[in-house]
């Protein structure tokens, strides 16, 4: 007699995945040089049930051993692709009625958490010493931050990750976004 497999809590198998609704929720790397970060993403993508990543300009990809050190398997259950120019990439998001909204300190930035966030929404982090390219700052629809009340201006683009992550995945839940 077999014994039925038992997942802790409500996880699921990866036979379980194929046909499975995700959120209306995109994650756009932009040129993040870490592949730990990069795997920490897709783990947190998976976490949050997001429609899939777009890895782009010199993000690392999948399959990497030293990037499954933090992805923990997520690299197989997130939906992802690759795309060389960020910028062309949200200009191909937005004619397709994506809401491209970008992650960056910058001048008329609104608070991340109290953006309109409508789906299908691509919400875009960038290169932990650069930012978000200038030029994809521009294509996007919108620029919002997380804003800082301690002394250092920044945190790490894999934290600013998961709350964009959940905040967005939050609204759009709220709004009936779900798919």
């Amino acid at each position: 007699m077999s014994r039925p497999v038992v997942r802790p809590g409500n996880r699921l198998a990866l036979a379980d995945l194929p046909g499975r609704p995700r959120r209306p929720v995109y994650g756009l790397l932009d040129s993040i040089r870490s592949v730990w970060n990069v795997g920490s993403m897709f783990r947190t993508a998976d976490a949050a049930n997001l429609g899939g990543l777009f890895l782009c300009g010199a993000t690392a990809t999948p399959p990497r051993p030293d990037m499954e050190k933090t992805a923990l398997g997520a690299t197989e259950t997130v939906p992802w692709d690759y795309w060389e120019d960020a910028a062309a990439l949200v200009t191909a998001l937005r004619a397709r009625g994506v809401q491209v909204v970008a992650l960056e300190q910058a001048p008329g930035a609104g608070d991340y958490a109290d953006f309109p966030y409508r789906p299908p929404v691509c919400f875009v982090v960038g290169n932990e010493v650069r930012g978000v390219d200038p030029a994809v700052v521009a294509a996007a629809d919108a620029v919002v931050e997380i804003p800082m009340a301690g002394l250092k201006r920044s945190l790490n683009v894999a934290v600013s990750f998961g709350i964009m992550a959940y905040a967005v995945a939050r609204r759009v839940d709220a709004t009936g976004g779900a798919a």
